[in-house]
């Protein structure tokens, strides 16, 4: 494993940025999108083309340089007050219980969060450039461009030129509203105007980021439409499993499927692959499905690109029909992809000193489908996916996912993407 930092000389832009403080949530003068010029340099990370040993192996040595690169400028950008809120100040503690969720009491966040702009019934929508999307954002938060580097090294460059003529960057940027220290958004192909959808592009890329970071703390999740993305543009517990046998046919990625038991959301979780692209084929497969089919649906990468969890779920279609009880609703939580996963964010004190186990596992419940409709969605997945269940017993494993841990060892790697 190797990396490399170069250096390139600058490339100084040929567009004179006006004077005077770029209001937030507006085009300004220094902003990514086609509005107006778009910026010339950003510093690029490259990742490894063929990371074969790193996702795949147990005993694989990490690399800090890409965790140590990401927190660094993130926390620049906090020195630089680009934040709506101080997020390392949130009181956090485990829950008592078997399942150690994790409650943070974030009382700020639903007031100054970004309001979503779309209608919440839908999963696929076109993107709409007069909408908030990230475009809009400033050079500022931007912390660099992640591209492929087509070679077996990952390497960095302090500055180069944004090139739209072959392909529109990726970039990850800061998440100015964040849930956790660390938090950013990995934004595929920024200029492009893609709308919040998983394809097997953009998956692959996700996984290629966890494999960089290599780092049990480190998570990815996507959230699409009507699963609380609050941002119609794309940008990236304990509980038992039991493993669902693939017949002969329908193992020939490599890739290994289980659904979760005595949890309160029904899931899957997908893991191994004999490649990266393996992996990414088989869950983005199953991830459009959901999207053509309008079933919104959240997304965790864990274990350096090793294990993903898919949750579909109906809250949103639950709230609609006022099957969602005012108890729960008082809360003003949405449960996305850190909620299901056990990062359960309250907004309100009296939530959080009362916060149990079983208060999150009431709110979490009426995220998931119920047991019948779980197991017709899990059979066109599989349909999708082109996996054959066989009708082997199915083997009960142990717990295989922990949260992520609270105290000053997280706080120094712990790192999400989340729209």
């Amino acid at each position: 494993m190797k990396l490399t930092i170069k250096r390139v000389p600058t490339v100084v832009s040929n567009y004179q940025e006006d004077a005077g403080e770029r209001p937030r949530g507006g085009c300004g003068r220094n902003c990514l999108g086609h509005c107006c010029l778009p910026v010339s340099e950003l510093p690029v990370y490259a990742f490894k083309a063929n990371p074969t040993k790193l996702p795949l192996q147990e005993d694989a040595v990490p690399t800090d340089f890409f965790i140590n690169l990401l927190l660094g400028q993130w926390e620049d950008r906090m020195t630089q007050g680009l934040f709506r809120y101080d997020v390392t100040a949130c009181e956090t503690k485990v829950i008592p219980g078997n399942l150690g969720f994790v409650a943070q009491l974030n009382e700020g966040r639903h007031l100054k969060k970004r309001p979503t702009e779309f209608r919440v019934d839908r999963v696929l929508q076109p993107f709409d450039s007069a909408k908030f999307n990230f475009t809009k954002v400033g050079q500022e938060e931007v912390l660099f461009q992640f591209e492929n580097s087509g070679s077996d090294d990952s390497y960095f460059l302090r500055s180069a030129a944004v090139t739209v003529a072959d392909r529109a960057p990726n970039v990850v940027a800061i998440n100015v509203s964040p849930i956790e220290y660390g938090h950013v958004l990995l934004i595929p192909r920024v200029l492009d105007h893609l709308p919040q959808r998983i394809d097997q592009e953009s998956f692959l890329l996700a996984l290629h980021m966890a494999a960089e970071a290599a780092s049990p703390y480190f998570r990815l999740g996507y959230n699409s439409l009507g699963a609380f993305a609050t941002i119609n543009h794309l940008h990236f517990q304990k509980a038992a499993t039991q493993r669902i046998p693939l017949a002969e046919g329908g193992i020939k990625s490599g890739v290994k499927v289980s659904k979760l038991m005595n949890y309160p959301v029904r899931g899957l979780v997908f893991e191994k692959g004999y490649t990266l692209n393996d992996l990414a084929n088989v869950v983005s497969s199953a991830c459009i499905w959901l999207q053509d089919n309008n079933v919104p649906y959240n997304v965790l990468i864990s274990d350096s690109g090793r294990k993903i969890f898919l949750f579909p779920q109906c809250y949103a279609e639950k709230q609609a029909l006022g099957d969602v009880s005012q108890e729960l609703l008082d809360t003003q939580v949405n449960p996305a992809v850190w909620e299901i996963s056990g990062h359960i964010v309250l907004k309100r004190r009296d939530d959080y000193e009362e916060a149990s186990e079983a208060s999150a596992w009431r709110l979490l419940a009426v995220v998931s489908l119920s047991e019948a409709r779980f197991e017709e969605v899990k059979a066109y997945i599989f349909d999708a996916a082109c996996l054959v269940q066989s009708q082997v017993e199915e083997e009960i494993d142990d717990a295989i996912y922990a949260p992520v841990p609270v105290g000053p060892s997280a706080v120094g790697e712990g790192c999400l993407v989340i729209p």
